[in-house]
């Protein structure tokens, strides 16, 4: 199958209301092993590539590659590229052999909320479920039964950020060419999958006088700074 998912996750900002970070995904997938998924938006843009023997990531404008050995299947190979480099999509449960097992998996309470017209330009029923984890919120087409729009809340988020993500531009079971699940644009040299590090900031000068920043403290207070 092949779809559209636009994501927008909120995050706190210094004013106190959340901003919102739209990222788009485009998906093709091919079972029972092969993968892409082209991401833009918000971030740099990246590919993901699996054909069911490597899975391969590449950032096109740093011509960066990431390239590993994968497992004979698309469940198998996104649980490595979790465990090993932390990538994760949103809509990974889509992509699962049984979707409906993945949703109601601990599923404390569930309701259906009613009809609407108003999402992805067809007719949706609104349904929502809770876990002990996640509030989720879900339209799903009349017809066709797709999933149109997904909104989720997280209990063990203190802030209570909202995940929105709409999805068009569905396929199902097209002819994808051999060729979508590589990329001949990646010509830098491998590099192998590990997760994320963050790498702390060079210290900076503060001050008129520009004084060396202490990082000792918590409050990266200047050294000669009072308490």
């Amino acid at each position: 199958m092949g779809f559209t998912a636009i994501v927008d996750i909120e995050y706190p900002s210094k004013l106190g209301p959340p901003l919102a970070y739209p990222v788009r995904y485009d998906v093709a997938m091919q079972r029972p092993d092969k993968l892409r998924v082209l991401q833009s938006g918000a971030g740099a843009p990246n590919e993901f590539y699996y054909d069911g023997k490597t899975m391969m990531a590449f950032l096109p404008e740093a011509n960066l590659v990431a390239i590993a050995d994968a497992p004979p299947t698309l469940e198998a190979a996104l649980q490595q590229a979790h465990d090993k480099a932390a990538i994760y999509y949103p809509f990974t449960d889509l992509l699962l052999p049984d979707p409906y097992k993945a949703f109601t998996n601990k599923v404390l309470h569930a309701f259906y909320i009613g009809p609407s017209g108003a999402v992805g330009g067809v007719a949706t029923e609104a349904v929502a479920w809770a876990t002990n984890d996640v509030f989720i919120q879900m339209w799903v087409g009349t017809d066709d039964k797709l999933p149109r729009r997904i909104r989720a809340m997280f209990a063990n988020d203190p802030l209570k950020l909202r995940h929105d993500m709409q999805l068009s531009n569905w396929q199902l079971n097209p002819s994808h060419a051999p060729e979508t699940f590589a990329s001949a644009k990646a010509r830098a040299q491998p590099m192998g999958f590990a997760k994320p590090v963050a790498v702390p900031a060079p210290p900076k000068a503060c001050g008129p006088e520009g004084r060396a920043q202490s990082r000792a403290s918590a409050g990266q207070r200047c050294a000669d700074q009072d308490p």
